[in-house]
């Protein structure tokens, strides 16, 4: 009952009058009410405003903005590991002159999990496909995956973004193309007679692509106002690590971790690229991170905040 009521009180704060004198008079029956999250006129995106009061665009953010809103358990753990990627993802989105709003694309693309596989066999955090991202210039071999390595992943994708800005010049159009691909999006820019990738008809995952990463983007930047109640304590903490630099063969990843004070499981978590119990360097130079043992228990609370306005303490 005092949850409730509780709710009940929220909802009257947050609704007209006359929807307020509707719930007093029809009590619900649950103890928890749905209410559609309030899709703005327009979005900053990228520095340029687009206006969401045209019919298929205002449906497009608003069901974004639902789904994201409502499906509350992968939405939060969004938050939790953007705590710990961000700080890595927005100076190299910053040094390559990319738009910091595309640390979205990642959040879509991958639930930021740099060791996530689609079934179409793309990797990493920004999905990769292994033949795009050797052409962007990770490395891939039997052994390391880089597309799993979040910095050399981001900077690939950045090379990708800057290239597809050259050939549109609008960054809303780049995000489109990142899905499809620019011939696919140049094709249909051509054929359907139109400037921009918004205007077109294409399938559906790239239809709702834009408007998935605007929704993050509004969520992101105001949680509390989309039902998110986050505390400083609740994010993931980063870990500090140090960096070894390996340039010669490791033929038994399990000892050498040993060796170095942690466990297999720990040198594969902080370093997702290695694909094999082996490294092989191919006379290449590589940097493993090797977690601190005193950074890897949270016997206190965590106090870093990547973001305060994530959090209703404000900490940072």
């Amino acid at each position: 009952m005092l949850a409730g009521a509780f709710i009940c009180s929220l909802l009257w704060l947050s609704l007209g009058s006359n929807d307020a004198s509707q719930v007093r008079e029809k009590r619900p029956v649950v103890s928890a009410m749905t209410v559609t999250p309030e899709t703005p006129a327009s979005i900053e995106f990228c520095g340029t405003a687009y206006d969401l009061t045209r019919y298929n665009m205002y449906e497009g953010i608003d069901r974004e903005l639902t789904s994201f809103t409502y499906f509350h358990s992968t939405t939060l753990l969004l938050f939790k590991r953007a705590n710990y990627y961000f700080p890595v993802i927005e100076p190299i989105l910053k040094a390559n002159g990319v738009p910091d709003d595309f640390k979205y694309l990642a959040v879509i693309e991958s639930n930021l999990d740099p060791r996530v596989s689609s079934p179409a066999r793309a990797v990493g955090m920004w999905q990769f496909l292994e033949g795009t991202g050797k052409q962007y210039g990770l490395t891939i071999t039997p052994t390391v995956d880089e597309r799993c390595h979040v910095e050399k992943a981001t900077v690939a994708a950045c090379k990708y973004l800057k290239e597809a800005y050259a050939k549109y010049g609008d960054w809303a159009t780049v995000a489109s193309a990142y899905n499809a691909g620019m011939g696919r999006i140049s094709g249909e820019l051509t054929k359907q007679y139109v400037d921009h990738s918004m205007d077109l008809w294409v399938v559906q995952e790239t239809t709702r692509y834009i408007y998935r990463i605007m929704a993050m983007k509004l969520i992101f930047e105001n949680p509390y106002r989309y039902g998110f109640v986050i505390r400083a304590k609740d994010l993931y903490k980063p870990i500090a690590c140090d960096a070894v630099t390996v340039s010669s063969d490791i033929p038994d990843l399990a000892d050498y971790a040993k060796k170095k004070g942690v466990t297999y499981a720990d040198l594969k978590r902080f370093n997702p690229w290695l694909r094999d119990r082996k490294l092989v360097t191919g006379g290449k130079t590589f940097q493993l991170q090797i977690p601190r043992e005193e950074e890897m228990y949270y016997r206190t609370p965590n106090t870093y905040v990547h973001n305060p306005a994530w959090t209703v303490d404000g900490n940072n």
